[in-house]
């Protein structure tokens, strides 16, 4: 299934990771292994801001021990990317000639302008928002962008992060309420060096370790019902009070905190400080998580040869596409099932009435088109294993609410069973989005049985009413449709219950 492999090493100010990506046959990348080790390497920036010895053999240990990680995946092509302390380092010249020596990578010390912009771009080719800011903040720097239509409009970079925020501002354990003002009023003047941000009110999508923490602590208060942070979305007042919570706590008390790493303990809050001023500054009430980054980025434009800006619906396909392959579902014959669901829809939506009948005929065609995943892990219980993988699954494009209408419609069985997987998620719903989903199902569920062989021989379907309570459902087909009929025939009072009409089946073959 892999095509090739790559690497891009990230040095950080607080962190330095290892990810090796590989291309899948859809002509996408997955990542294969992500390793991170934490080094505070901007607590080995001199007063001189020259990274000290020590922290040189640090950096150069750490490298090394990624080569031999490399040499065992049989990774050549790598991407060695460093970021704002050997950035802000004035011997960067030598510590760009020690690693090459040392490990034989060409370390390339990224602009603030790159570094912002490949953060940008991850978000923009793997989120549903089309326009907003983006904040990176590591260690030593702090990248923020705005893009609208997807195209980056205004980026910044601030030469603060957590860690040095953390060491310049706080002092005492937990964070004294002056200490707080200071750090307070320092973001806010600084955001003030960007009048395009103000007022701005679109959602904020955040990058990296500090955000992630953020989230998953969110997701463990609120006893979160399904997996995954990737474009988890939380409002402001979340964020207020996940600041006010962790504001009070000592870093002892912080280690324990369930979604927080004990190596981020003492630098959450001036993290969670930032985060709100810019919030407050943009007047955005809508704060994102983005699990896709700066590797990322890097990894996306290295193996893109054109700058295609994707729009919301292409990023979502992209995913499906990768779930066919990654589940063995041959993507023709989820084709043909997307293209039956979606007639099938057109057709009996004219009989029932949906709040949003475009938004959800997308819907109807990504169901059909994953229906029954599950089969890959059991075909006794395909509805079950499907739904807790679409659930649980991070898809780019996808909110997770969405991601979960997804789940619901791909897994359809019944409506019994459809009433057990609403239980845990009975607030995420209104009763008519609850009535639309299940018809979804049925569509989608019946555009299967109607490719039961594979073949792809139903060409068309006519759908008319023939009584007042009865409708005629004929399906024309190019060669003998013995297993359809039975299928469809097994299947389609799961859309008569929706309709409240019986449906009477008419096959028609031609050569």
């Amino acid at each position: 299934m892999t095509k090739e492999k790559w690497a891009v090493i990230d040095i950080g100010s607080n962190t330095i990771r290892l990810v090796i990506y590989a291309k899948i046959l859809s002509g996408s990348y997955k990542e294969a292994e992500n390793i991170k080790t934490v080094a505070r390497l901007n607590q080995y920036l001199n007063q001189d801001n020259d990274l000290s010895k020590e922290g040189i053999a640090l950096l150069i240990d750490i490298l090394q021990g990624f080569k031999e990680i490399l040499a065992f995946h049989q990774v050549t092509k790598i991407h060695c990317t460093a970021t704002a302390t050997v950035r802000q380092s004035k011997n960067q010249v030598e510590i760009q000639a020690l690693v090459k020596e040392k490990t034989g990578f060409d370390m390339k010390i990224l602009s603030e302008k790159e570094e912002a912009f490949f953060g940008y771009y991850a978000v923009s080719h793997s989120t549903p928002i089309d326009t907003g800011v983006t904040i990176d903040m590591g260690g030593g720097s702090t990248e923020i962008t705005y893009f609208e239509n997807r195209k980056l409009i205004h980026y910044h970079s601030f030469p603060f992060g957590v860690v040095s925020l953390k060491k310049q501002f706080i002092k005492n354990n937990p964070i004294t309420e002056q200490e707080r003002k200071g750090l307070s009023d320092f973001i806010q003047d600084s955001l003030k060096q960007l009048p395009w941000l103000k007022n701005l009110q679109v959602p904020v999508i955040a990058i990296g370790g500090s955000a992630r923490n953020i989230a998953q602590i969110d997701q463990t208060l609120k006893k979160y019902p399904i997996a995954g942070i990737h474009q988890y979305v939380m409002s402001y007042s979340d964020l207020q009070k996940i600041q006010m919570y962790l504001g009070q706590l000592t870093i002892e008390q912080l280690e324990k905190v369930e979604g927080l790493s004990k190596d981020r303990a003492d630098i959450i809050v001036p993290a969670l400080e930032v985060f709100v001023g810019l919030c407050e500054y943009s007047q955005s009430f809508s704060f994102m998580f983005s699990k896709k980054g700066l590797r990322d980025g890097i990894s996306l434009k290295t193996s893109e040869t054109d700058d295609v800006f994707l729009d919301t619906d292409q990023i979502v396909q992209n995913s499906v596409a990768e779930l066919l392959i990654d589940y063995g579902v041959a993507p023709a014959h989820a084709s043909h099932r997307a293209k039956l669901a979606e007639i099938l829809f057109e057709k009996t939506s004219t009989y029932y009435h949906c709040e949003n009948k475009q938004a959800l005929s997308k819907f109807v065609k990504k169901g059909a088109e994953l229906y029954y995943l599950g089969q890959y892990i059991d075909d006794d219980s395909s509805s079950q294993h499907t739904f807790y993988l679409l659930a649980n699954q991070s898809i780019n494009g996808l909110f997770h609410k969405d991601r979960l209408k997804l789940a619901y419609i791909a897994s359809f069985k019944n409506k019994t069973l459809l009433k057990q997987y609403f239980t845990p998620f009975s607030n995420w719903f209104t009763k008519k989005e609850m009535e639309d989903i299940r018809m979804a199902g049925a569509v989608a569920k019946l555009a299967t049985a109607l490719d039961a062989s594979k073949r792809g021989i139903v060409k068309n379907i006519h759908f008319e009413e023939a009584s007042n309570d009865l409708m005629q459902l004929t399906i024309y087909c190019e060669g003998n449709p013995f297993v359809e009929q039975y299928e469809t025939e097994k299947h389609i009072r799961q859309l008569e219950k929706v309709l409240q009409k019986a449906i009477h089946l008419k096959f028609i073959q031609y050569a």
